[in-house]
This record gives C-alpha cells, sequence and structure tokens, in this order.
C-alpha cells in the first residue's frame, strides 16, 4: 500500500486490521476491476445514505454502464469499512467526507472522491426525558466517527447552547459539558435505551427507529444546522482511475442514475431496500427515513425553509462545500491528531481530493444539473447557522 504506512496506518486510528491486510498479499485494487472475481467490489455500512450505490446494483446499474459489480459488502463500522477499503479489499466506497480527508492527508490513502452519495439525511436522537440541549449536560452523545460531519455539526449545536464538548473524561452538569463517544450506528439504539448514552447523532434509519419505538426523539436534523450538506461520498482509489477509468465512470453513471430514481420513488426504494436485505432495518423505519415531507413541529427548528428533515440525492460535490468543511474540521474536537488540517489550503483540498470530471460526464448524459435540482451554474453558497 504504497505512501501509507504501518505506523501511520495505527497513529490514524484506523485499526491493526487493515494494517495486518496491506501487508498480507491481498490483491491490489489497481488490476482491472472486471479481473477482480465478482467484478467491482462495493462496500457500505447500512444507512440510508447508501441507497444510491444500493439501488444502482439492485437495478443493476453497474453492469449496465459496463462494468459487473459484485454484491454490496455490509460492514456495521466506519473504521472497518476503511480497512477493507485501504487493504484493497474494496473498489467503491461511501464514506463519511471528513473520513476522506482525514485519511488523504493525515495517512496520503491514495483515494479519491468522484460524486455525493446524498445530502442532508441525519439527526440528532435524544432520550425522551431530553427537552432541550442543554439537558445533555453531564450526560454522554454518541457519533458514528470523529472525522464525520456528525461531530463538526453536533459541537456547533453545543456551543450554540452554551455547551462544551470533551473527550475521554467525565462530563459535568455543573461545568456544562457534554462527553463524546464513538460508536457503531447499530450499537446507538440500545445504548440509548438502556440510557448509557442521552443521545446520539448519525444517518437514519436509526433515527427513524427510535421514533417508531419510542426510544427516543429527534431533538434537531442536520440539515437543519448545515443546508444541504454532504455526510457521505463515493470514493474510489486513484490507482482504480489510473487503470481503469471506464470502471470509474460506470460507477458515477451507475449511482447518478440511481440517485434520480430514488428521487421519483422514495417508498418504493424502501422496499427495494429491505426486501433485498441490503439494509437490515424494518420496512416502516426506512420508508419513514426515505420519506419524510415535511419538518414535525415538535421539532426544534431553525431554518424551516431548508427542509432539513428530507434527505436529497445530487451527485455533484460543490467546491465551497469542500473548503467550509475543512475549516469547520479546524473548530472540531477529536480524540486523535489534528495536525494534518495546519497549512492546509481548503481550496486545494478540493483539487487534489476530488475528481469531478466523471460525474459532469454523467450529470450531462442524464438531462443535466437541472434534472437533479440543481443550479445550472454548478456553484452555490454555503448556508451554516452559526453556532
Amino acid at each position: 500500500m504504497p505512501g501509507v504506512g504501518r505506523r501511520a496506518l495505527l497513529r490514524a486510528g484506523v485499526g491493526a486490521a487493515a494494517v495486518a491486510a496491506a501487508g498480507g498479499g491481498l490483491a491490489s485494487i489497481g488490476r482491472p476491476p472486471a479481473a477482480a472475481a465478482g467484478g467491482l467490489r462495493v462496500g457500505y455500512l447500512p444507512i440510508t445514505d447508501a441507497s444510491p450505490l444500493l439501488v444502482a446494483h439492485a437495478h443493476g446499474g453497474f453492469a449496465s454502464a459496463g462494468v459487473p459489480a459484485g454484491r454490496p459488502v455490509l460492514f456495521r463500522g466506519w473504521e472497518s469499512l476503511a480497512q477493507a477499503f485501504l487493504a484493497g479489499e474494496l473498489d467503491v466506497a461511501h464514506l463519511l467526507m471528513p473520513f476522506a480527508v482525514q485519511l488523504r492527508y493525515a495517512l496520503g490513502a491514495p483515494l479519491r472522491i468522484v460524486a455525493w452519495n446524498h445530502t442532508n439525511g441525519s439527526a440528532l436522537t435524544v432520550g425522551p426525558w431530553v427537552r432541550g440541549l442543554g439537558d445533555l449536560a453531564g450526560h454522554s452523545v454518541a457519533i458514528p466517527f470523529w472525522w464525520s460531519i456528525h461531530n463538526v455539526v453536533l459541537q456547533r449545536m453545543l456551543r450554540a447552547a452554551g455547551l462544551t464538548a470533551v473527550v475521554r473524561q467525565e462530563p459535568s452538569a455543573e461545568a456544562g459539558t457534554v462527553r463524546l463517544v464513538v460508536m457503531s450506528p447499530a450499537d446507538m439504539l440500545p445504548a440509548l435505551d438502556t440510557g448509557t448514552i442521552a443521545g446520539y447523532i448519525v444517518a437514519d434509519p436509526f433515527n427513524a427507529a427510535a421514533e417508531l419505538r419510542s426510544v427516543g426523539r429527534i431533538a434537531r436534523f442536520v440539515g437543519d444546522a448545515w443546508r444541504d450538506h454532504a455526510c457521505c461520498v463515493v470514493v474510489v482509489r486513484q490507482d482504480l482511475i489510473d487503470s481503469a477509468p471506464h470502471a470509474v465512470q460506470a460507477v458515477t453513471d451507475a449511482v447518478a442514475g440511481a440517485q434520480l430514481w430514488i428521487g421519483a420513488h422514495r417508498r418504493d426504494t424502501a422496499g427495494l431496500l429491505t426486501s433485498g436485505r441490503y439494509l437490515p432495518q424494518p420496512l416502516p423505519a426506512v420508508t419513514r427515513a426515505l420519506s419524510r415531507a415535511a419538518t414535525d413541529p415538535a421539532l426544534e427548528v431553525g431554518n424551516p425553509g431548508w427542509h432539513g428533515e428530507r434527505i436529497g440525492f445530487g451527485p455533484y460535490p460543490f467546491p465551497g462545500y469542500t473548503e467550509a468543511l475543512v475549516h469547520a474540521m479546524r473548530d472540531t474536537v477529536v480524540d486523535g491528531d489534528r495536525r494534518f488540517l495546519d497549512g492546509l489550503s481548503p481550496a486545494g483540498v478540493h483539487r487534489e481530493l476530488v475528481d469531478d470530471r466523471f460525474v459532469l460526464r454523467s450529470l450531462g448524459a442524464l438531462g443535466g444539473p437541472g434534472a437533479f435540482g440543481l443550479p445550472a451554474s454548478l456553484t452555490r453558497t454555503e448556508e451554516v447557522q452559526r453556532p
């Protein structure tokens, strides 16, 4: 795994399994993907953010675009997904965008973002006894990963409520501190139900599931704090781009086509994902997550016109978002080394990390930006509520 050493992997918190796999003679992702058993190898977490990749597979979109793909592989947590990707066990994955930044600049990992997978789709869910964010003081809140938009936005929410996020120390109601803990999304709802945590911020359908089971309530959608933010992006390795650009084009074509279909068939998508066993959650939770039409009046909504409750599907990676995200990551507390952010040029990060050539061709073939509700200029101004 050129450019990514064993010590660097361990320092960055990408576990020992990845290090062992990287040195174990696994097949290289750089070979033509059609030569791999089963075609393209896709990895995902069981969240609605992964819907475009999953629908693309279910509809045979990769094969129709010229490159077959095996059944996507489900991972329980972001670290294990990243381990498999870095070790060359996967060709394509949906990954937390801040995590992609960390892997590229902390480890020198040879990955590129080729499309956004979705916008919005996450929320802060709290125990029924939590009436306002101030009630979280002295308690723990779970996040899916340190380098996630969830951690970035949660800390902005906490600061706005006069609270301080802490790591590896007991939280104090008197001091107004909230302890952050990393937890697999699948473990969050049980932890909330048992009182181990007071809340969690994560992608759906884990928020919808808590509502339906009366375990928790949604305090705020992440999209109500950062309009149409990208949580997860589609990543490939640079050597796949170099050796098999046709495969990368097939990926963006299939993902973009799936996004258009999902936008017009949200309830059908929920049925497809659950009946096909791509997502293990029950149909009502997935349907609720994909089909929210309006904000619940009981929610704390600061920007009702943003419709942050509704997951969106548009593949174009806006440069301004990358730049704003890098700035926001600098203000975010993590349990790990943040020095890789020092001296980074936010605009330079977008140029180096994102390759939009393929998705631009996909957009052109599918009716242009307007077909996805995107501006024809493919420019936008980031709208983020100040903490």
